[in-house]
């Protein structure tokens, strides 16, 4: 697809609006749009307002988990099917009484636009959202734009891939945990991988680079909007395939507070003592960031109008180093050092996640049980995790190579 002239980075939905070739060819169609508050233009009108006012023929439109315009704030809250007023269209809902689009739906449409801004992490709903989208596009005939948008963590890749039969609604495929790919790359990956005969483009943003020093996956002059009620900014982006994993746990990751999953802690920790301990077994998983121990009590959540100790994850000015910051190990070494101050400390939470049942949730988050076996085995060691982590990484970061647009 045609590239702009300008030095100003576009995403995938400004490169469309600014394409008179593909307006023309999405308007001989019937029009579908998957779009959350994240998705706007670079004049933050969001994307389902932006093509209605182009004169796209937009004939319905999905919301993923949150909503289309944002509607539920809470994590694992579902939404209903509803009619949107501003457009006239109906609007489906893929996180509430299903998750895959319906036949009925998919009726409605010959071209969908996925327009979704994602963080770079396995667990975040919304990669699965798009293998689902693709997997019903291809068996309904359906033609699929990629409306491309940054991966705010850049493209550094850490933890351990997705274990064969460990596929959930938060593992959408063999994907490490920080797997430093687009929405648009996934999608290739996936389209190979799950051997999908579908037609589908992916929009390319334009003059973007991912590498840029200072920006790092995210445009120094793009304004951030929350693409989920918690994440509130980049540097949750950057933390969230750490701290991610305290969602599994009894412990809290900061929701009722304001910094939402760049804290983590609980009552009557010593953090100070499990910090020490942190940086004795393993100071090379602390580098990239500061980490602060604070104090704080969530308004609503784990651990409600309770005093927890714990430290914030500090990812922003002088104290980031892109390279070097390891969130996924950092928070694993934090849970084995908990571990081993509190021998029978509560870690793992038991409760249904993300529509799973029968498996543990700090499993069903990691795409299997190892990382929480070598936090409870007293035999493990910080050399056995590493050896785990680097062999995943360094396949994912050869395989990944042949679909990387940027």
């Amino acid at each position: 697809m045609a590239k702009s002239m300008s030095s100003e980075t576009l995403f995938g939905i400004d490169h469309l609006l600014n394409s008179p070739d593909l307006l023309a060819h999405l308007k001989k169609h019937r029009v579908a749009l998957v779009a959350h508050p994240a998705s706007v233009t670079s004049k933050l009108i969001h994307s389902l307002d932006a093509l209605y006012q182009g004169g796209v023929p937009l004939t319905c439109a999905f919301g993923p988990q949150h909503g289309l315009r944002g509607e539920k704030q809470d994590n694992m809250i579902e939404s209903d099917d509803y009619f949107d007023p501003h457009v006239q269209i109906p609007v489906y809902s893929l996180y509430g009484k299903v998750r895959r689009p319906t036949s009925e739906s998919m009726e409605k449409f010959d071209i969908c636009l996925f327009d979704l801004q994602d963080v770079g992490t396995r667990i975040y709903t919304f990669l699965t959202t798009l293998r689902y989208m693709m997997e019903a596009c291809a068996h309904h005939q359906r033609e699929l734009w990629i409306l491309d948008r940054p991966n705010p963590a850049g493209r550094p890749i850490e933890g351990m891939c997705l274990e064969s039969g460990w596929e959930s609604f938060v593992g959408a495929g063999r994907f490490p945990m920080r797997h430093g790919m687009t929405l648009g790359e996934c999608a290739l990956w996936l389209k190979n991988e799950l051997h999908l005969k579908i037609n589908m483009s992916v929009v390319q943003m334009q003059n973007y680079h991912p590498g840029r020093i200072h920006e790092w996956g995210w445009p120094q002059y793009w304004t951030w909007v929350n693409p989920s009620p918690n994440a509130s900014n980049v540097s949750m982006t950057r933390a969230f395939p750490g701290t991610v994993m305290i969602e599994g746990t009894t412990l809290s990751e900061g929701r009722g507070t304001t910094h939402p999953l760049e804290l983590l802690g609980a009552p009557n920790l010593d953090i100070q003592r499990i910090l020490k301990n942190m940086n004795s077994m393993a100071p090379q998983w602390l580098e990239g960031c500061r980490l602060r121990p604070c104090y704080f009590e969530p308004t609503f959540h784990k651990h409600q109008n309770k005093l927890c100790e714990g430290f914030q994850i500090h990812v922003d000015g002088n104290c980031y180093k892109h390279d070097l910051f390891k969130p996924y190990r950092l928070v694993s070494l934090f849970f084995k050092s908990l571990r081993l101050e509190y021998s029978d400390y509560p870690i793992w939470r038991d409760f249904p996640y993300e529509y799973e049942t029968e498996r543990r949730a700090i499993d069903v988050i990691n795409g299997g049980p190892r990382l929480r076996e070598w936090v409870d085995s007293p035999q493990s060691t910080i050399s056995d995790f590493e050896q785990w982590n680097r062999k995943d990484e360094e396949s994912w970061n050869i395989e990944r190579q042949e679909y990387l647009l940027y």
